[in-house]
């Protein structure tokens, strides 16, 4: 990538462009891109103009002209060229273009490369002293009502302590308004709000992302939520009802770059960051998980389908291992050992690898993403996380939370998408490490591919759980035990028990097993009753069915039938009722896999 291979020759080109995306409105682009922009130590300007089809924006590098005194035997014409060409609008490359299309506004990056070093203090540039339109209105009215300008200045910066103008600017001011202009329109350079280096709160208004209806979920990448430029879509489906939740664009290959990116240009702050400094925003962060545990809750019950209980264990299990990360400074100190031999001492020092990235399935859409980047980046690594597209919403929500929390820009970053987006972060050269939680097949093909990059691969793939149940066994206590384990989450989890193997033969416990199951309540997991909730999809429902029609073929015996099953008020939704096959033998299918319940005796 240019930007990148530019940023490695010169330490100062190391300001990230602003992150790719689609904008409701002009001014919404405007606004991420100075936000942006503040953050990295310089300001846009905006260079040109066509209010209802394009808006051109530079770099303000808040210098002055060059060579502005005249010389004698300089023409006029001269004199223009060269003011023009020593502005500070010519003197950095950098430029991004806004285009309105299809009613929304694009973000693309011209040319993402800076010239200059990073404002060490953004206040220092010039356009944090001007006023703002309101500002104006006031001094106009002030002097109207005869305050002279330190008086006007003094009362300006009770309203806004942090205010940087001088009584010089109030007098240019003044001489604005005498002659009819009041307004700044023709100061081009977007005013400094904030000096965002230290920041990365939220705002407290709603993001225009959610506010759309479906929402478009976000990447998040270099601290700002941006709507992906892809118009490839996948609807995120609530499986109890059909209504589409939201949209998951799948993310470009420039926004996953761009995401890398962040990541790579944050990690050296990052890993330099005193670890208590790490911690305290790791126990802020799960202070904040506890307080939207409900929210993050129904976010997966909403898009999962799972009930509400189950929901609450998914977080708390996740909230589990960021209370562990809040203790890692003790498991980070290395080993010293002097005099291993003659002369000779030897030692030992754990530190981060660099960028890492986690690639997560639907079963867990809070804990297993927490399993991941809580960990990492408290080891001072950054980070890139593929939620699951079935239901990323409390991975956007838990990224909200980490960026209140006070997590840097870039360090934590999200991109969207399938197979493609799997291939490049194995492709990716800057990618350190992966985790990766999954299918058998799918974690095998992205081990070898992460493997012949040389990079570090942990992964969890596959389960077949299995229940030995003895003769002596306590009744009902094993019976609790297999219809919780067997069909908790709808079956929808690694843990998941699919396979009940009697010793003696199942005969004493099928009649009981099959009472306890059709006991459970089968509903939408938002019903406070809720015990079994919907299946994720119609294509997953569909697949169970294939597979207990085909072990029936092969001479299965089916005890309790499930696939007919209708919920009243849910008729759409993706319900199973529980399943039971005995007869079982190890060549069927349904052995194999593990959506629905065996039973498996073993004679001795």
């Amino acid at each position: 990538m240019e930007i990148e291979g530019n940023a490695e020759l010169n330490g100062h080109l190391q300001m990230l462009p602003p992150p790719p995306g689609r904008f409701v409105d002009r001014e919404e682009l405007i606004q991420h891109v100075g936000d942006f922009a503040v953050s990295q130590g310089y300001v846009v300007t905006i260079k040109q103009s066509k209010r209802d089809r394009v808006v051109i924006l530079g770099c303000d590098r808040g210098g002055v002209y060059r060579n502005r005194r005249k010389a004698s035997d300089e023409s006029s014409s001269e004199r223009i060229r060269r003011r023009k060409s020593g502005s500070r609008l010519t003197n950095c490359p950098f430029e991004c273009v806004g285009k309105k299309d299809d009613g929304l506004w694009l973000l693309t990056i011209k040319n993402g490369v800076h010239n200059h070093e990073p404002f060490k203090d953004i206040s220092e540039h010039p356009t944090a002293r001007r006023f703002s339109e309101e500002e104006i209105q006031s001094i106009k009215e002030m002097t109207e009502a005869g305050l002279k300008p330190r008086q006007i200045l003094k009362r300006l910066r009770q309203g806004n302590p942090e205010l940087l103008s001088t009584p010089k600017h109030v007098y240019n001011v003044k001489a604005k308004i005498r002659q009819g202009n009041m307004t700044v329109r023709h100061i081009r350079s977007l005013r400094i709000e904030k000096c965002a280096a230290g920041s990365s709160s939220l705002s407290a208004n709603e993001p225009s992302w959610r506010q759309r209806y479906p929402m478009r979920v976000p990447n998040l990448i270099g601290g700002k939520f941006v709507d992906s430029s892809s118009f490839a879509t996948i609807d995120v489906i609530n499986p109890a009802t059909q209504h589409v939740v939201s949209q998951v664009p799948m993310t470009t290959n420039e926004e996953f770059r761009a995401a890398v990116f962040a990541a790579k240009w944050a990690f050296p702050a990052w890993r330099n960051t005193p670890i208590t400094t790490r911690q305290r925003i790791m126990f802020r962060f799960q202070e904040l998980i506890r307080r939207d545990l409900d929210k993050l809750a129904m976010s997966i019950t909403t898009e999962h389908g799972k009930a509400l209980k189950d929901a609450y264990n998914d977080v708390s299990r996740g909230l589990e291992v960021v209370e562990h990360a809040c203790g890692l400074a003790t498991l980070q100190i290395g080993e010293f050992v002097s005099n291993v031999s003659n002369g000779t001492d030897t030692y030992s020092i754990r530190e981060p690898l660099g960028v890492c990235a986690g690639i997560c399935p639907f079963e867990y859409p809070a804990m297993i993403p927490l399993w991941m980047f809580p960990v990492a980046i408290t080891c001072g690594n950054t980070f890139i996380l593929k939620p699951p597209e079935k239901d990323p919403g409390a991975s956007i929500t838990l990224a909200e939370l980490a960026m209140e929390a006070g997590l840097p820009s870039g360090v934590l970053n999200i991109v969207h998408g399938t197979n493609d987006i799997i291939n490049a972060i194995c492709d990716d050269d800057d990618i350190k490490a992966i985790s990766f939680v999954g299918p058998n097949s799918v974690g095998a093909y992205v081990y070898a591919k992460a493997s012949t990059k040389g990079k570090r691969f942990q992964s969890n793939i596959g389960s077949k759980n299995h229940a030995v149940v003895m003769p002596d066994a306590s009744m009902d206590a094993t019976l609790n035990a297999l219809v919780a384990a067997g069909f908790g989450g709808a079956g929808q989890k690694c843990m998941a028990l699919s396979t009940a193997v009697f010793v003696g033969g199942p005969s004493l416990w099928e009649e009981k097993l099959v009472e306890h199951a059709k006991a459970l309540k089968v509903t939408a997991g938002t019903e406070p009753d809720a015990e079994l909730g919907p299946v994720i999809s119609k294509q997953a429902k569909e697949r169970i069915c294939m597979l207990i029609q085909r072990s029936i073929d092969s001479g299965a015996k089916l005890v309790l039938d499930g696939r007919h099953l209708v919920v009243p008020g849910y008729e759409h939704g993706n319900f199973m009722g529980p399943t039971i096959l005995s007869d079982v033998t190890v060549d069927m299918e349904c052995y194999k896999l593990h959506y629905v319940l065996s039973l498996t005796p073993v004679h001795v």
